[in-house]
């Protein structure tokens, strides 16, 4: 569980521009040895290997190593607060100094304990807050282990609250055995829910469908369900705009209509409204051409901006396999250090202030996720192309180290 509240506080901007992160991890993977700056910091620092990376352990190091009396060490934990003040950090660096000075710690001591104090004013965790947030990745990751199904309808629930978009998450959860059913009229609520072992997508997902509808929605079909789509047009009192939503996404299939057929009912439905058609059931016969597979994910997207059907990626394999691009899950059949091709969807772009220019792709094809690592003049080269394309193929030497798997662009 320590871990865990390690891993909260050290990728903070703090413990990395402090030089913290690396030497951590180093020491944790023991293949760098426990040091202290001076031995007064040992009972400080043992916990955490000698690396400084909470809060409380910076104003325990400055009333131990520079003599600050519980008033000063208050002041510098302001000074570190919410309100940083670059003004008030210089006053203290003085008094460290002076303070480190009258009691013999001088030299390279003395820096390394000033630079992790000073650097911690960029944003540094009280161990307190690291340990509340570690109990909730905890929970988050038994839930994850052993209730999978109850997890992603709770994060799609949440949103947009979340750090991956619903259509990772659908994805993500389907490689690892959850089944996801889509909206449906005589299924779905407006929320997630769980229905036989399974996720069903709520009507919230229905791009442009209000609360009031599906409530209206789902109140009607507890009554009795749909049976056609005049049935649930009159009962619902939906608009045409509303129920060809519902169609495009496939919600009608629980009444025996393909998306085609549902769009084709839903326009003549739309037309006959009023008391003389009330009880003539809607022309099954459409003249329109049946959606392809490719066609419900593109529409699935469109409507739902998720989809429980295949990847995206999986439409392309075959012409990516032409190309010799390596599939996420294979990566790790290939050595450090090789020369590979890899491709996939940009699900996040991140650019660290502390990573000195490197960006870091998150990229997604139909067997799973990688990261790709790209250099601050190859970003500047390509930066509107890597910015605004939502698919890249990327070429560059695979790095494995301590279990994850990047890619280094060329």
């Amino acid at each position: 569980f320590y871990d865990l509240v390690v891993q909260v506080a050290i990728i903070r901007p703090g413990p990395i521009s402090g030089n913290m992160t690396n030497p951590y991890l180093e020491r944790r993977q023991g293949r760098e040895a426990v040091t202290y700056a001076h031995p007064c910091l040992e009972p400080i620092l043992k916990r955490t290997l000698g690396v400084p990376l909470f809060q409380e352990q910076l104003l325990r190091i400055a009333m131990e190593a520079a003599g600050f009396s519980g008033g000063e060490a208050e002041e510098l934990r302001r000074a570190m607060g919410f309100k940083r003040s670059q003004e008030r950090m210089a006053v203290i660096e003085k008094r460290l100094r002076a303070g480190m000075t009258q009691r013999g710690i001088t030299g390279d001591a003395q820096e390394q304990i000033v630079r992790s104090i000073t650097s911690f004013a960029l944003y540094g965790f009280p161990e307190s807050h690291s340990a509340s947030f570690a109990l909730l990745v905890y929970a988050s990751a038994f839930l994850k282990a052993h209730h999978p199904t109850a997890f992603y309808a709770s994060l799609l629930n949440a949103w947009p609250m979340g750090f991956y978009h619903p259509a990772t998450l659908v994805k993500d959860g389907q490689r690892r055995g959850v089944r996801f059913l889509s909206v449906d009229v005589n299924h779905s609520g407006w929320r997630c829910r769980w229905e036989n072992g399974a996720v069903r997508i709520g009507l919230r997902y229905v791009h442009g469908l209000k609360l009031a509808a599906a409530d209206a929605i789902e109140e009607q079909r507890n009554r009795a369900p749909f049976t056609d789509t005049a049935d649930l047009a009159q009962r619902c009192d939906l608009s045409s705009e509303q129920l060809e939503r519902l169609a495009h996404v496939g919600a009608l299939a629980s009444l025996g209509l393909s998306r085609r057929v549902a769009l084709w009912q839903v326009s003549e439905v739309a037309g006959r409204r009023g008391p003389l058609f009330a009880d003539l059931p809607p022309e099954k016969k459409s003249p329109l051409e049946e959606m392809g597979q490719l066609d419900e994910t593109v529409a699935d997207y469109a409507g739902l901006h998720l989809t429980t059907g295949p990847h995206l990626m999986a439409y392309v394999r075959e012409e990516l396999n032409h190309r010799g691009v390596v599939p996420v899950a294979e990566l790790e059949k290939h050595g450090d250090g090789e020369a590979v091709r890899v491709a996939g969807a940009v699900i996040v772009r991140q650019r660290p202030g502390t990573a000195k220019g490197f960006v870091f792709l998150t990229m997604e094809d139909e067997t799973g996720m990688m990261q790709t690592i790209i250099r601050p003049d190859l970003f500047q080269k390509h930066r509107a192309f890597i910015v605004s394309t939502p698919v890249l193929m990327v070429e560059g030497t695979l790095q494995k180290q301590d279990g994850t798997i990047s890619v280094r662009a060329r």
